[in-house]
């Protein structure tokens, strides 16, 4: 299980597999392929290990971005693993009808929009001024 951590909180977000396909994701379609390329904060920063208090509204202008440049991509443009482009989600192409791009694809293992999760955690990171990290329980 891997989530978000800030201070004593934890965002549980689910397999590490399933992060890295929503990060794979933004890389193949929004960065040309270039890993943090266009979004260094996400992609870099908090991907490779922390993203300080003060890179988060840097990260959330980020997140905003994503999630409009989502709308435009079907659901079948999703990427399980940029290092291996043939892998594909465990449940394939069988998704909820809510479904419709992938602005809304990516649901956390407690059924909540990873984009709304992130948005959580940034607020409560920029509250108690703490960096936030991707962790592993």
């Amino acid at each position: 299980m891997v989530g978000l951590k800030t201070g004593p909180m934890f965002y549980k977000i689910g397999t590490g597999s399933f992060l890295h396909s929503f990060f794979s994701t933004i890389a193949y379609n929004l960065e040309d392929n270039n890993w943090g390329n266009k979004y260094p904060f996400l992609m870099k920063e908090l991907y490779n290990g922390e993203l300080p208090p003060d890179r988060i509204p840097d990260a959330e202008k980020e997140l905003v971005e994503i999630k409009e440049a989502f709308k435009e991509y079907a659901p079948n443009c999703v990427i399980w693993d940029i290092d291996n482009l043939e892998m594909q989600p465990p449940w394939g192409d069988k998704i909820a009808d809510r479904i419709i791009s992938l602005s809304n694809y990516f649901y956390t293992s407690d059924n909540e929009d990873i984009f709304d999760l992130f948005t959580r955690a940034f607020n409560d990171a920029k509250q108690i001024k703490q960096s936030i990290t991707i962790k592993s329980i």
